[in-house]
């Protein structure tokens, strides 16, 4: 099997979220069972960290991953979605997945697929794990797809648990209150397993409290401080006492993470850990950025930290995809910004002149390009040196930027 093949099999016979939105979501952890098992269930050869959380816990996962690997472990990292190459989701020490092991690991599976009936997530949860094993790791850190208690990843047993923030995301799966979708990040709490929380709102803390209180385990609570501002992606500041909770229960267990490091992995963990999209910033005049932010919380904390920048205008390219709560949306994004409204090839993507007619609806005018690129072409052309172009609102949308 060559490695486009193996692809095919992965993007075109499976059901993926990423792609088909609700229609591809597994409601349970039956295929995850059965495909692990079938494999040797690989997850429990390997220790690990599991993170979910609405914002953040990609971004949180690369940071820990760096101070892991910054201390001298050997350390997995399983991320979701890619942005370019299928091989981004699987990493050890920042370096991805071969094209081979990919390849091996679906001409293992891939005579499960008919029988059980995986999604694209399911099989990549799966493949991660074997990898891992495979591989001899120190430690994995594991983001949830989305949601937790259903997810694929929640078949580990971890050293700790992160749940970085709740918000309002993917309502339309994991219920439309802050209280439910809680509810379902909460359900990554294991037995005696220490739960780490981020900056989350009263309600959402006493529903991890409880959570927490009912299996037996130590919840830890973080509080926001001025100590770390030094994050490479500046917005992620928020997200450190999350990132130190863990590193600092991790000591408690006896793992040997030098303060040294700490500073270092903050400072540089796009770089160790090969990360994309997340503030990736091209040039000065104008300066241009990327960023992944795409729900209602994600977008306000970018916006907020870009609006505190030095720029004379701000021209925002902007696309989302169909299951999104653009009301919502539409109240964070600023309106004295030059908008270029645009759409990613998947078929999620929202069309950009359905975007455009919904955005006037709420007075944000613009104008609608059928590709990120020639929004980019556009804004570039009229933008100053002094102003700021900005491309956000959807992973798939800043995937598709030709020079990421």
């Amino acid at each position: 099997m060559q490695y486009s093949e193996a692809l095919d099999n992965l993007y075109s016979r499976l059901p993926m979220y990423q792609r088909q939105g609700k229609a591809a979501y597994k409601g349970d952890l039956k295929n995850t069972i059965l495909l692990l098992d079938a494999v040797g269930n690989p997850q429990e050869k390997f220790k690990s960290i599991h993170i979910a959380g609405t914002n953040g816990k990609g971004t949180s996962a690369h940071a820990i991953a760096a101070i892991l690997q910054l201390s001298g472990y050997k350390v997995g990292l399983y991320t979701s979605p890619h942005l370019k190459n299928f091989t981004e989701r699987i990493k050890i020490n920042g370096a991805e997945i071969s094209q081979k092991g990919v390849v091996d690991f679906v001409s293992k599976v891939k005579s499960k697929f008919e029988k059980i009936k995986p999604s694209f997530f399911e099989v990549t949860v799966a493949m991660a794990f074997q990898y891992f094993a495979d591989e001899q790791v120190d430690i994995a850190i594991v983001e949830t797809g989305l949601g937790g208690r259903l997810d694929s990843t929640n078949v580990l047993q971890p050293e700790v648990c992160l749940i970085t923030n709740i918000g309002l995301d993917h309502t339309d799966l994991l219920g439309d209150t802050i209280e439910k979708i809680a509810k379902e990040k909460a359900g990554i709490i294991k037995m005696n397993v220490p739960v780490v929380i981020g900056d989350m709102v009263e309600n959402a803390v006493e529903i991890m409290e409880k959570a927490a209180n009912r299996v037996g385990s130590k919840l830890i609570k973080t509080v926001q401080n001025d100590e770390y501002q030094y994050a490479e992606i500046p917005y992620f500041n928020r997200n450190v006492p999350g990132v130190m909770g863990v590193i600092n229960e991790l000591r408690k267990q006896g793992w040997n993470i030098p303060k040294r490091t700490e500073q270092q992995g903050l400072a540089n963990f796009a770089i160790l850990t090969n990360l994309k999209g997340r503030y990736q910033v091209w040039g000065e005049s104008p300066k241009v950025i990327a960023d992944v932010s795409h729900n209602p919380d994600g977008l306000s904390i970018l916006l907020n930290y870009v609006n505190d920048q030095a720029f004379n205008e701000l021209h925002l390219i902007f696309g989302t995809v169909i299951d999104k709560n653009m009301s919502l949306i539409f109240k964070v994004l600023p309106e004295n910004a030059n908008y270029y409204f645009t759409q990613s090839a998947v078929p999620r993507s929202l069309d950009v002149n359905s975007l455009k007619d919904q955005a006037e609806k709420h007075g944000i005018l613009g104008e609608a390009y059928k590709d990120v690129n020639l929004a980019k072409k556009a804004a570039l052309s009229e933008a100053t040196p002094d102003d700021l172009v900005l491309i956000t609102g959807s992973t798939f949308v800043v995937a598709e930027i030709e020079e990421l």
